[in-house]
Order: structure tokens, then C-alpha cells, then sequence
């Protein structure tokens, strides 16, 4: 922009700050000078150095200055020298104190001072008896160093002390309330080029910042010079109130499997083995349980609802395969193993739970976002507490073509993926096993989702009868990360305010 537009833009406070920074640069100077307060005088000088008209520079420098005991010991001297006065001649504390009107700490300080300079001597009587020395008498007409100290100017600058007034002020900070230390910010601005063009070209007369309709009706803005605007120049940024960035998109990912038809389902956060695992048809003393690493409960450590006919089933799945033609895991089922309470796992547990419900329709597609506990080591693509969405869909024909569809369908519509690969994979209850793999841009390829068709042994068990069901997990975690252009799972449940003020929304 030009000089002269410039000038015609600055608002009022910009050109009384401006017009007083040829002949004075500190901060309250300007303040004083202008009549401006603090605040005015900061944003005039702000405003000014973003159109490159000011450059501020900030110092710091440590000021001592006296508290409400200094103050008064800079007026009627330091009980120490007071103490000495009375003390010429042999006298008891006690009548010492009395006389010289000086409290119970300030008779301790002034033994404890005048002792380390001997300039009294104390003896034990009856009473303690203490009189000045003749170094006492000498320093008494001398005068103390921390008395000179209190009775020069104040605030003083640290950095300026000499080396006798450094020694006086490091014995009185050990005192109360005698001497404040504070680190101070001083600003200073100066004028750049710019500016000092800019001084030149400040209008004499007063611009028409504000338009009203009788200002503009009776004519009176004929003839009137009109502030200038600049539209593009930075403002402050306003923030509003939002949901947090990563519940948002779990509400979004909510909508958009209500609007494709999906039922929700849901469970507690306190599971048992039975449905957590037992019920997937997992082997109850097999490593294919160590992928799960799952949180125990200790209190209460068994549950007491499971339902004892569905229990029987799984038992008989596990023993024998439950007529499925199968021949189970072949082992005696532990039915006190399968009460014990654990933190959910994943979110299959609550699939399972539905299947066993009474309410299940055939055909019927389920979602469910679940929280989820597993022990891992925290980094940026791994947490021990994490979010997951999954579901089934149970209907007569289903087979893994359709499995494949629908996973393609959840990485492009919800995690806007465009590289996927579907490859085999282990589950203990479903076969075939999928895992839907994703590229993110800057991580790389990202296990989102496991996914496959359940088990016979699963299915007959809960439903009653064997039914094709295709089921999925997809971790939400990683999957926000893609929607939300994070690169580190840590940020999704951030408390930096900062961070959580500038995060995508979708």
C-alpha cells in the first residue's frame, strides 16, 4: 500500500502513538505522553508493527525494591542499629527489647546480626545480658552497609549494584519483608523507514470512521476525508464453541451406519470370558487368547448372569462342536473360567451378545461403536484404550464376496482411502479371515479393520441354528487419523487447547 493510503488508514490511537515515537520510545513514556492507557498504547504499537511502521523490542531487567519492613527501616533505621543504641552499657534482653520498643523477632535478628559482626558481647546470668563492643561503638558511627542500601534511591537496577551494595542486599534478602526482587519486561519501539515516512504523511485533519444514517441524510459527510480500511490485514481469531474434533467424527460415523440401514447394538465395558471370548468359539487355554491381552477384573472376579442355556451350548461347541460337523477344540470346557469379568476386548463381544438375543432378526444388519482395553505399548498408531466400530450382517446367501464389498465401501466412504489391500488373515472364530490394510500418507501401510465370516461353532451355538454371518472390526482410532489428517493417535484425545482449537472438524 502507498504512504499516503497507509496514513489515511491508521485509526485514532495509531496516530497519537505514532506521532510521540519520534521523540520517545519506552512503553510508559508513550503511555504518559499520549494519556493513552496500557492496553491502548499495546494494541496501537501492535497494530503499527504489522504494517511495518514499528519495530518493538523487549528486555527484561531484575528491580529490587523495598517491602512494608524495608520501608520502614529506611525511615527509623534498622532494629540491629537500634538494639546497639541500647545497649551501651550492660542490659537484659528483655529491658533491651522494652526499651527500644523492638518485637520478639526483631530482637532475634539483631542478636543474630550483631553477634556475626562482634559488636556485642553476650553473657548468661540470670538473665542474658548482652553490651556493645568498642566495634560496636565503631560501626555505630560508621553505619551499617544494609542501612546505607535501604536509604539510596529505589526501585534499583541489579545489573548496576556495586559490589559493597550486592554484599548488603544478599544479607537483607535473607530477612522478611524487607526487599522485593522481580524480573520486569520493558518495551521500546522504534520507528522503521516506513514509519518514519508514515510521520510525515499523517493527516492534520480528523477522517470519518463512523457512517449514520442522519450523518449521511443531512449531507454532512460533503467535503469529509474518510478513513481507509484495510480488509485483508490480520484480525484475531474468533473461536467459537464445537464438539471435540474426534467426537464429532464418532457421531458422523454413527449417522452414516443409521442411514445404511444398521441397527446399533450395545454392551458393558465389563465383560465376562463367555462373551469376550468363550462364546467366539476361542479355546479357553490357548495362545490364540494372547492377541486379546486383556485387563482382568479383581473385584468382583466372577460374574453371576450369564444364561445357563447358551453357556451349555458353548460348552458343547467347545467339548464336541455342538453338531455343527465339527469336532470342537476337544478339550473339557472350564464353566467357572468362562464367569470370569474382564474389560472388553474388542468389540466382537457384543456381536455376540446379539446373536444370543432374542431380539436378533434374520435377515438384519448390526453396528456397534464400542470402547475397547487391550495392554500395548503407547506410540503414535498404538494406545492401550481404543474405539471400535463393527457389526454383522446375517442373512440366507452371504458369502465372502459380499464381505469384500463391504469392506472396500467402509475405507473409501469413511476413511476417504484410496490405496486398499484385503488379505488373509487369522481370527480364532471366523474363516475365512480378512484384514482390510490401508495406506495412510505419511505412516504407510495400516492394519483398519479384521473381518471374516463367522464359525459355524460361533453361530449355532448363540442363534440356534446355522445361518451365513459376515462381521468386521474397524479400529476408529486409525480410522479418525485418515478423516482427520492426524499423525499421531495421541492428538485424537489431546487437552492443548491450541491443538484442539485448530483441529479438523469434518
Amino acid at each position: 500500500m502507498e504512504i499516503g493510503k497507509l496514513a489515511e488508514s491508521l485509526n485514532p490511537i495509531e496516530r497519537k502513538v505514532l506521532k510521540v515515537l519520534d521523540n520517545f520510545s519506552s512503553f510508559e513514556e508513550v503511555m504518559k505522553v499520549t494519556g493513552l492507557k496500557d492496553v491502548e498504547v499495546m494494541r496501537g504499537l501492535q497494530w503499527l508493527q504489522n504494517k511495518n511502521a514499528v519495530k518493538i523490542e523487549e528486555s527484561q531487567k531484575e528491580l529490587i525494591s523495598l517491602d512494608e519492613n524495608g520501608l520502614r527501616y529506611a525511615k527509623y533505621g534498622l532494629p540491629e542499629r537500634i538494639f546497639l543504641e541500647n545497649a551501651q552499657s550492660a542490659i537484659s534482653v528483655s529491658e533491651l527489647a522494652k526499651k527500644a520498643k523492638l518485637s520478639d523477632e526483631e530482637v532475634s535478628v539483631s542478636l543474630g546480626v550483631l553477634k556475626s559482626k562482634t559488636a556485642i558481647d553476650i553473657k548468661k546470668d540470670k538473665e542474658i545480658l548482652v553490651h556493645a563492643t568498642e566495634h560496636g561503638r565503631q560501626l555505630l558511627k560508621k553505619g551499617f552497609a544494609e542501612e546505607k542500601f535501604l536509604k539510596g534511591g529505589f526501585p534499583k537496577e541489579a545489573v548496576l549494584l556495586k559490589d559493597d551494595e550486592k554484599f548488603a542486599l544478599e544479607n537483607l534478602k535473607k530477612r522478611k519483608r524487607i526487599i522485593n526482587v522481580e524480573l520486569k519486561k520493558f518495551l521500546n519501539a522504534k520507528l522503521t523507514e516506513i514509519g518514519k515516512r508514515l510521520l510525515k504523511e499523517i493527516p492534520e485533519e480528523e477522517l470519518v470512521e463512523k457512517l449514520s444514517h442522519s450523518f449521511i441524510k443531512s449531507g454532512a459527510w460533503k467535503g469529509k476525508k474518510f478513513r481507509r480500511f484495510d480488509v485483508k490485514i490480520n484480525v484475531p481469531s474468533v473461536f467459537a464453541g464445537r464438539k471435540q474434533h474426534y467426537r464429532r467424527f464418532l457421531d458422523e460415523i454413527r449417522q452414516k451406519f443409521a442411514a445404511l440401514g444398521f441397527k446399533e447394538m450395545t454392551g458393558p465395558i465389563v465383560e465376562t470370558d463367555f462373551w469376550d471370548m468363550d462364546a467366539l468359539f476361542m479355546p479357553q487355554f490357548h495362545s490364540a487368547r494372547d492377541i486379546h491381552q486383556g485387563y482382568y477384573v479383581k473385584e468382583p472376579k466372577f460374574a453371576k448372569d450369564l444364561p445357563s442355556d447358551k453357556v451349555k451350548n458353548v460348552e458343547a461347541a467347545h467339548e464336541n462342536g455342538f453338531g455343527t460337523g465339527s469336532k470342537g477344540w476337544r478339550y473339557d470346557f472350564d464353566v467357572k473360567r468362562t464367569h470370569r469379568c474382564i474389560l472388553r476386548t474388542h468389540d466382537t463381544s457384543i456381536s455376540a451378545r446379539t446373536l444370543a438375543s432374542k431380539d436378533l432378526k434374520i435377515p438384519g444388519k448390526y453396528f456397534q461403536i464400542s470402547r475397547c482395553f487391550r495392554y500395548d505399548v503407547v506410540d503414535a498408531t498404538h494406545l492401550p484404550d481404543f474405539n471400535q466400530v463393527g457389526g454383522f450382517v446375517i442373512e440366507e446367501g452371504m458369502n465372502f464376496g459380499h464381505l469384500k464389498s463391504l469392506l472396500r465401501m467402509f475405507a473409501e466412504e469413511f476413511a476417504d482411502a484410496k490405496d486398499i489391500k484385503i488379505i488373509p488373515s487369522y481370527f480364532p472364530f471366523v474363516e475365512p479371515a480378512a484384514q482390510l490394510m490401508v495406506k495412510h500418507p505419511d505412516l504407510g501401510w495400516m492394519e483398519l479393520a479384521g473381518s471374516g465370516i463367522f464359525r459355524p461353532e460361533l453361530v449355532k451355538p448363540l442363534v440356534g441354528k446355522e445361518v451365513p454371518v459376515i462381521a468386521w472390526g474397524v479400529g476408529l482410532d486409525r480410522l479418525a487419523m485418515f478423516k482427520l489428517g492426524i499423525n499421531d493417535i495421541r492428538q485424537l484425545f489431546s487437552h492443548d487447547l491450541e491443538f484442539l482449537r485448530n483441529a479438523r472438524v469434518i
